[in-house]
């Protein structure tokens, strides 16, 4: 929700997005550090999905850079929303994928982080929940577990964009200084308390702030 935030406090549309997008990888960093745990036999995966979310991730921020801001207005809150949905529905989803024939369900998984990773780059506003939904639909489905491989995916996702952001002189510093300080320490609680919160209770949390997002989105698109 820090996007809505300094849209409130006057930042333009391209200012508050580049400037969140900054501001935000400290958020990642934050939850690495405090989920190792949780991410010390998962780093194989990491390293065959890093390099295709950070090309997703700059392809975003460079689509950013040289087309109208508007773009996906329209389209962002119905992913929100669809992602929230397949949030609360995640166990019956699971149950369902579980019970087809294998496949490439890797391969489909990945494919659809790099899509968000693309439209992590260019815009952002609830990518988290979009990778979530998809790691425990299709590859991880403990939510703490998910949620540790969400962080680090999107931080690698989001780091090259912001620096082709800060280069690109769009950032407003004096936002996304105490703005960072702030998402990374929300980044080093968030883990401790992903790992004590019941995960239906979080789960419905998380859905419930993303219902508010797109709902957000769609009065701001009509705008």
């Amino acid at each position: 929700m820090s996007y809505p935030a300094l849209l409130a406090v006057g930042l333009g549309p391209l200012a508050a997005n580049v400037t969140n997008a900054v501001a935000g990888v400290t958020i990642g960093i934050g939850a690495t550090l405090n989920s190792r745990s949780e991410l010390s036999d998962q780093w194989q995966r990491l390293r065959r999905w890093t390099p295709l979310c950070v090309a997703g991730g700059t392809a975003g921020a460079l689509l950013l850079l040289l087309t109208p801001g508007s773009v996906f207005d329209w389209v962002v809150p119905f992913l929100v929303a669809g992602a929230s949905v397949a949030l609360l529905a995640q166990r019956r989803l699971t149950t369902w994928h579980q019970a087809r024939p294998r496949g490439r369900t890797e391969v489909v998984a990945i494919a659809a982080a790099v899509a968000v990773a693309v439209y992590s780059g260019y815009f952002g506003a609830g990518a988290g929940i979009m990778i979530l939904a998809i790691l425990l639909v299709l590859v991880e489905h403990d939510l703490v577990r998910a949620n540790a491989l969400k962080n680090v995916l999107l931080t690698v996702t989001d780091a090259l964009p912001a620096v082709i952001f800060a280069l690109a002189g769009r950032v407003v510093w004096l936002a996304a200084l105490p703005l960072a300080v702030g998402l990374f320490a929300g980044g080093m609680i968030g883990p401790a308390v992903a790992r004590r919160a019941a995960p239906a209770l979080l789960r419905v949390g998380i859905g419930v702030c993303g219902f508010g997002l797109a709902a957000w989105l769609v009065v701001r698109a009509a705008h």
